[in-house]
């Protein structure tokens, strides 16, 4: 049975796009935590109270180590894996082809992400229209298709890290205007994203609705055994 007593705590919140790739990962390998739901209008003094930056999502460990961003979250769940699953097809042996999973990361939140935010909130940046950061974004979404036009994930049949922490993000891109995604030329990236929004890892674990935790209620376990 499941020693529950102390495991890490990871203050998350549920349409974050980075707290969706840190519990997406979290639950693929099956590596328990305490989950505590945050509301940004209100974060409770147990996140405060660590110092720093209060955003989520944060992990903190048995031993008090502090992981403070998505992608150390990540790697720590990496890095307790037990082999249940091949770790090579979701986070390679090789520098090289780590390297290659890191740059489309770095892509993805550094270029797409400043698009995505400006076409989300067009209204927020009107210096250009929203059709304007759209196209902008389109760039991110050419190179994805071209690249799912060769395989199902971006690093071949498997999924990997990369796919992972980059959906949450191209699902915010085809919410602003679902019916323009949908008749958008980007037919892999549709079934590609379509793969993770229709699963049941996704629809029932990942983004599974919890209250707000507040101090002394009782802990909810991650992934629910």
């Amino acid at each position: 049975m499941l020693e529950v007593d102390v495991l890490p705590v990871l203050y998350s919140f549920r349409r974050c796009p980075y707290a969706i790739r840190a519990r997406y990962v979290i639950d693929l390998l099956g590596v328990p935590v305490y989950l505590r739901e945050v509301t940004l209008k209100s974060k409770p003094a147990a996140l405060l109270s660590l110092g720093g930056r209060s955003s989520v999502p944060q992990l903190i460990d048995v031993d008090g180590a502090r992981y403070p961003e998505s992608l150390d979250i990540i790697f720590w769940a990496l890095s307790k894996a037990d082999g249940c699953i091949s770790l090579d097809a979701l986070w390679p042996f090789q520098i090289i082809k780590q390297n290659k999973v890191k740059a489309w990361i770095k892509y993805n939140d550094r270029f797409f992400k400043y698009w995505l935010d400006r076409y989300k909130y067009a209204d927020l940046h009107p210096e250009f229209s929203g059709v304007y950061y759209r196209r902008r974004g389109e760039a991110f979404l050419q190179r994805l298709d071209k690249r799912l036009k060769k395989s199902a994930f971006i690093f071949g049949e498997s999924v990997s890290v990369a796919d992972i922490a980059v959906f949450p993000f191209v699902r915010q891109f085809a919410a602003v205007d679902q019916a323009w995604f949908e008749l958008s030329e980007y037919h892999n990236v549709k079934v590609w994203l379509a793969n993770f929004l229709n699963s049941e890892r996704f629809k029932s674990v990942v983004m599974v609705k919890n209250t707000a935790w507040e101090a002394g209620q009782e802990e909810i376990l991650f992934p629910a055994c």
